[in-house]
């Protein structure tokens, strides 16, 4: 199979780094082929503009979505736009790897997502949801928090996890077609001792050998 990671954490040593190279290492071990988007290492460029072209389609006034369907069909989206853009479309399993910062995408994943998902592209009218251009493709979301499980159950100190990454499983991967599985967390790993940290590493092992086995969950119900 082919996967896709997209990462996005600043330190290479932590928590999201060590999942990072345990899927890699997980995945190459298992036979499959493995492509990766380390957005902070690649230096990654979240702010959308005329950068993402190299065509235009109104030069007087900027409306994205119009330039990003232009774009699509006349091959003008800047170049690295279109190898990131190539990356999911190769993909069998896109995953997306973070730690949750203010209840959402830190800024570079989530001007990953606003630059490579492209109108026209990746999704258009009639090719949304169920009817999706990826909806031969699975994905998922890899995170961290900063704080413990019970922070974020119905009814706890930050509310269910579920409703927080709603806006990202459907209004993003659903939205272009992926069947989503569910979210991997693990939760306030520096609250964790070693040892904790060493068996949930373990345990993010053990599902990816498995991952492919596994059925799209119900977005906001886990």
């Amino acid at each position: 199979m082919k996967i896709l990671i997209v990462y996005a954490h600043p330190e290479p040593r932590s928590m999201n780094g060590a999942m990072f190279t345990t899927a890699i290492k997980t995945f190459a071990n298992g036979g499959h082929k493995v492509r990766v988007s380390d957005l902070y290492a690649m230096q990654f460029n979240p702010i959308s503009g005329r950068a993402n072209f190299t065509s235009v389609n109104d030069a007087t006034f900027y409306k994205q979505q119009l330039e990003e369907v232009y774009a699509t069909e006349v091959n003008g989206f800047a170049a690295d736009i279109e190898e990131e853009q190539r990356k999911v479309e190769w993909c069998d399993l896109m995953i997306l790897q973070f730690p949750l910062w203010w209840f959402g995408l830190p800024a570079i994943l989530k001007g990953w997502v606003d630059r490579v998902f492209a109108m026209g592209r990746f999704y258009r009218h009639g090719h949304i949801y169920e009817t999706g251009i990826f909806n031969n493709k699975k994905a998922f979301l890899s995170l961290t928090t900063g704080g413990e499980e019970r922070a974020y159950l119905a009814g706890g100190f930050n509310g269910d996890l579920g409703g927080i990454l709603r806006p990202l499983h459907r209004g993003i991967l659903e939205f272009t077609g992926f069947s989503v599985l569910r979210p991997q967390v693990i939760y306030g790993p520096v609250r964790q001792s070693a040892a904790e940290r060493r068996q949930a590493l373990e345990t993010w092992k053990a599902r990816l050998v498995n991952i492919f086995d596994e059925s799209p969950f119900q977005v906001g119900a886990y």
